[in-house]
């Protein structure tokens, strides 16, 4: 849900820098500060609960997701929210300077950045959830076993005879 509400707002505010009008540029403005609301809430359970449930795991994929959600949610509290009210409370009162436009490309860079880094969270996860289709164990001579294709070893105990 964070990741969708952040990529709406991104294509939103560049479409509307684009191609709209200065009207239109306030209302999407006005738009993305009332969804704050929502996205705040949404980002703050999101990473919490993966925080939690991602506590014990030492797998690689998982210590990276959980050294690059602190970036984001620095980059989310500290740039995007109030760029995103300051844009709303210039673009309203009709302020379209320098000053707007150079905070407006700092926000467009840093929800880009944060949309990169969540979306190569979400394609991990979704390897490390899904089952290889060519999984397979070949012999080497005289060597050991190459297991190819696979993700994680979640058991390596012996069945019990």
């Amino acid at each position: 849900m964070g990741f969708l509400t952040i990529l709406t707002f991104w294509t939103s505010t560049a479409y509307s820098e684009l191609f709209e009008t200065n009207e239109t540029i306030a209302m999407v403005k006005a738009m993305i500060s009332k969804g704050m609301f929502i996205l705040i809430p949404a980002m703050m359970i999101a990473g919490g609960s993966g925080m939690s449930l991602g506590r014990k795991r030492v797998d690689a994929k998982v210590v990276a997701k959980k050294k690059r959600m602190p970036f984001i949610a620095a980059n989310g509290l500290l740039i995007l929210v109030p760029a995103a009210f300051y844009l709303e409370s210039k673009a309203s009162s009709g302020a379209f300077d320098t000053r707007f436009y150079l905070v407006q490309g700092v926000e467009l860079i840093a929800g880009a950045a944060n949309l990169v880094m969540a979306g190569r969270v979400d394609r991990q996860k979704q390897r490390m959830t899904s089952k290889p289709d060519n999984f397979s164990i070949k012999e080497r001579e005289a060597g050991p076993l190459i297991a190819q294709n696979l993700f994680l070893f979640t058991d390596t105990t012996q069945p019990q005879a």
